[in-house]
């Protein structure tokens, strides 16, 4: 699943691509993936003017003329491709499917957004688990707040991140920040590398944690998110970014994806094991 570096990535690039065009069709082939019937989801859609797109957690929101949202959740195996008129294609990030781009719309092709200039949106999903809502203002704010502190915005404070903690010292570390509930965006990569530059084991129990060790994991889950939208998200074995390219934050990677391969802080040796049934990357040696 695309963490909150990767969907920032595709953000960015579907803001430059789709804002200022006008919806004019919309087929839906898998009726489950919308949250209304199929006929009252087109009707609020077609017709509408985007004015810019954007993102809560890894949630994609898709602002539109008369206070209307479009959430999107690529979710496992979601991936959105933008056809340019004239049939130019750019993979507007997600996973990539089998058979690569060929062929559009294909069978995993489940839903088609047509647009004023004659350009398209995919949005294609193997295992379907993705989701798209239409929602007004209130409904786009309460889905927002079933998420918790997320980082780069206004409330990811020191004080709000030991607050977390506090309510759970039973919890692993890494189990409380996964939970979008609590923390928001963060996923398997990025709780990895933030523990191994806070040097804490992901297995620690969060009440074991000292206040300086708080500090600095609530620093470095920023710090490695920050450089990771720099260089385009990471790219591992299904995300790439929207032209189709693959991110660049895999090339600065400590500990994810380098088990049994040396430490490049103390020279030890990467172990791998699984936690809460997520595959978990740490130093033995340099985190404690």
């Amino acid at each position: 699943m695309p963490e909150l570096p990767e969907v920032e990535t595709i953000v960015q690039q579907l803001n430059s691509k789709l804002s200022g065009k006008k919806i004019t069709a919309i087929e839906v082939k898998v009726s489950k993936m919308v949250n209304l019937s199929v006929a009252k989801f087109k009707k609020g859609l077609v017709g509408k003017k985007i004015k810019k797109v954007g993102r809560r957690a890894k949630m994609i929101i898709v602002s539109l003329a008369g206070d209307k949202y479009l959430l999107i959740h690529l979710k496992m195996t979601g991936q959105l491709i933008y056809q340019q008129k004239g049939g130019n294609i750019a993979a507007v990030g997600g996973h990539p499917m089998p058979g690569g781009l060929k062929d559009l719309p294909n069978k995993f092709t489940h839903i088609i957004f047509a647009f004023n200039d004659g350009s398209d949106l995919f949005y294609n999903d193997v295992r379907k688990f993705g989701w798209m809502k239409l929602a007004d203002k209130a409904g786009l704010d309460t889905t927002c707040a079933t998420y918790g502190i997320e980082p780069f915005t206004k409330n990811y404070t020191l004080n709000n991140f030991e607050i977390v903690l506090a309510r759970y010292p039973k919890r692993k570390i890494k189990q409380l920040v996964l939970d979008q509930k609590l923390i928001a965006g963060v996923g398997n990569i990025y709780i990895d590398e933030a523990c191994f530059c806070a040097k804490i084991k992901p297995t620690r129990i969060v009440g074991s944690l000292k206040p300086k060790e708080i500090k600095d994991l609530f620093g470095c889950l920023a710090k490695v998110m920050k450089l990771s939208i720099q260089k385009g998200g990471t790219s591992v074995d299904t995300y790439v970014q929207s032209d189709g390219s693959r991110g660049g934050f895999a090339l600065y990677l400590k500990v994810y994806g380098r088990a049994g391969e040396k430490c490049k802080r103390c020279g030890g040796k990467i172990a791998k094991i699984k936690l809460n049934g997520r595959g978990t990357h740490y130093c033995p040696d340099c985190q404690k």
